[in-house]
């Protein structure tokens, strides 16, 4: 498309002129109900407020224009002004009219829209279901002369189409028609706000004083794709961002989202392309707007590459606890890199402040478990950041999404003392047969292990039978318990929690300490990803004095909670965690 001399811009529905003519290879008006109503509900909720529609892209054939994509939207608008032409303001004028290649009779049709003959076509039939849905809606409202006064004056001056106008002696090989319509309806990709503003670069403009000589928009292609290439590094992308392809369509709408402070979550499908429409028409230079550009992809990659910011940052956009917006907005200020730094330091602290002491929040209770949780990920982050000569780097990539989707981490006990969540036949089993081995392990290790043998031949024996009882199960569930644990007052605090990647499993969440650690070793050895604390955490490396590898005892406790003050205090820690002494 770099050389098509297409034609680009808003259009309010009331400049909208000229034949419209729909080629054969187009199906026929099919709008339903759903449809036409939730387009006159935009239009009215909308108010005074502009409004845009999908683009109208056509293909300039001198007389008339081919319709390439958009024949629903504005059948739609041209049926909507027709009944309000017929019954509220005759003298309107209608400023295009549409006509079909194989499907003669439906243009004289739309002229006349009778009733009676909707059963002689599909087509008519579809016309009339619209219109008759449109009369239904304005005898919906409470004042039908006002609603349509409305509606007649909001198309005309508030509600908008992108007009994506190709010129007839167009010879790219993108501007065949057939093709275009193909990626634009049989695809169903639409086309997006990055597209539009891309186009915008690259047009041929009437005023040549305005247009980009051809070595400039051929730079400016070559540079927007290695923009979009390099977004597609999930190193780089989710260090950015939290979200996955489903929200952006081409991974520079981040970059041009950035620029325009227009969210992708803003009611405005196309807000974002105004924006740089509107920069345009100011009189800002194509130029100086794609140096924006540029120059706003070079800061994300300077912070990538910057061990200390990629770290920090990273942080604050996985936790949730600041948008990217926010931190590129604040690195446009005229403020010096250590300056930067230091406000992100503030907001790393800001993040983990509560009113009390870690210690006393408790898994059991929602609010303070996401507390713990960013906590948590924080002493990760930052562990890895100060580990090794920057020669380690936290996979961001690897903590949000997996090659199977979206991986969800979540708080969990390191050992675990409770039946909570295990309520099935086959969760039991597996909870029994994954706390044997430990078991068994467990005889070679303890000199007062004689009860195991006996434990162990009543799980068989409970495992031989067709169903077990949940009385039965949780006896066995606490004997077992009773056996790998030891004293751990506050089961429920920051020093018995960790991130794990177990919630979805009942049995593992519920499991004790050596089942868990077992599953983190076998993890390991697959090459699969676990959080750096979590692994130290498991494998005893924080823990001082006599290590006992099947157990989660009170040395281990305290050692943990010495590492996170260690790692945080004081740079973000308000107070250290106090954890009391256990008897």
């Amino acid at each position: 498309m770099s050389d098509m001399n297409i034609k680009l811009e808003p259009r309010l529905v009331g400049d909208i002129k000229g034949k419209f003519f729909i080629p054969s290879y187009q199906r026929g008006y099919r709008w339903g109900k759903d449809e036409v109503t939730r387009l006159l509900d935009d239009i009215t909720e909308n108010g005074d407020k502009n409004y845009c529609l999908q683009p109208v892209v056509v293909k300039n054939l001198g007389d008339r224009f081919e319709l390439i994509d958009g024949q629903q939207r504005l059948t739609t608008l041209y049926i909507i002004l027709k009944f309000i032409q017929k019954n509220f303001k005759s003298r309107i004028n209608i400023n295009f009219s549409l006509s079909y290649e194989t499907r003669e009779m439906s243009e004289s049709f739309l002229q006349d829209i009778q009733e009676e003959k909707a059963d002689e076509n599909i087509d008519f039939f579809h016309i009339c279901h619209a219109y008759k849905t449109i009369d239904e809606w304005f005898c919906a409202q409470k004042d039908q002369d006002l609603a349509a006064d409305d509606i007649y004056r909001f198309l005309m001056r508030n509600v908008k189409v992108i007009w994506y106008e190709i010129p007839e002696s167009a010879d790219d090989d993108n501007s065949d028609a057939i093709s275009l319509f193909t990626r634009l309806n049989i695809g169903k990709i639409p086309l997006t706000s990055a597209e539009l503003v891309k186009a915008m670069f690259l047009r041929r403009e009437i005023d040549k004083n305005a247009e980009l000589e051809k070595e400039k928009q051929e730079e400016i292609a070559l540079q927007w794709d290695n923009i979009e290439r390099e977004l597609h590094n999930e190193s780089l992308w989710f260090f950015l961002t939290n979200s996955y392809t489903t929200k952006y369509q081409t991974r520079i709408d981040l970059i041009l989202e950035l620029l325009s402070k227009k969210s992708m979550n803003d009611k405005e499908k196309y807000a974002t392309f105004f924006y740089f429409d509107d920069l345009k028409k100011s009189g800002e230079n194509l130029k100086e707007i794609w140096k924006q550009i540029q120059h706003t992809f070079l800061i994300l990659k300077d912070w990538y590459e910057d061990h200390e910011l990629y770290h920090k940052l990273g942080y604050l956009i996985a936790s949730g606890a600041e948008s990217l917006q926010k931190l590129y907005n604040l690195s446009e200020m005229q403020i010096t890199k250590s300056e930067f730094k230091e406000k992100i330091n503030a907001l790393i602290r800001d993040s983990i402040t509560i009113d009390k002491n870690y210690i006393e929040l408790s898994y059991e209770n929602r609010e303070d478990s996401s507390k713990i949780f960013r906590l948590l990920l924080l002493f990760n982050v930052i562990s890895v950041l100060n580990n090794g000569e920057q020669t380690q780097w936290f996979p961001f990539d690897k903590f949000k999404y997996s090659n199977d989707g979206k991986v969800s981490w979540s708080l969990e006990h390191i050992h675990a003392q409770q039946s909570k969540g295990l309520i099935t036949q086959e969760q039991w089993r597996q909870w029994l047969e994954l706390h044997k081995i430990s078991l068994n392990n467990l005889i070679d290790s303890e000199n007062h292990a004689e009860d195991i043998p006996q434990l162990l031949e009543k799980i068989d024996n409970e495992l031989k039978k067709k169903e077990i009882k949940n009385e039965d199960f949780i006896y066995l569930h606490d004997e077992v318990v009773k056996l790998l644990s030891k004293s751990l007052a506050e089961i429920h605090n920051i020093s018995n929690l960790a991130l794990l990647n177990c919630s979805a499993n009942a049995a593992l969440s519920n499991s004790t300490f050596d089942v868990k650690r077992t599953l983190i070793i076998d993890m390991d050895k697959t090459g699969q990803y676990i959080p750096f604390c979590t692994k130290m955490c498991f494998l005893k490396y924080y823990t001082t004095g006599m290590n006992q590898l099947m157990f989660w005892g009170a040395e281990d406790r305290k050692s943990y909670v010495n590492e996170i003050n260690r790692v945080l205090y004081p740079d973000f820690l308000n107070e250290k965690i106090e954890l009391q002494e256990e008897n």
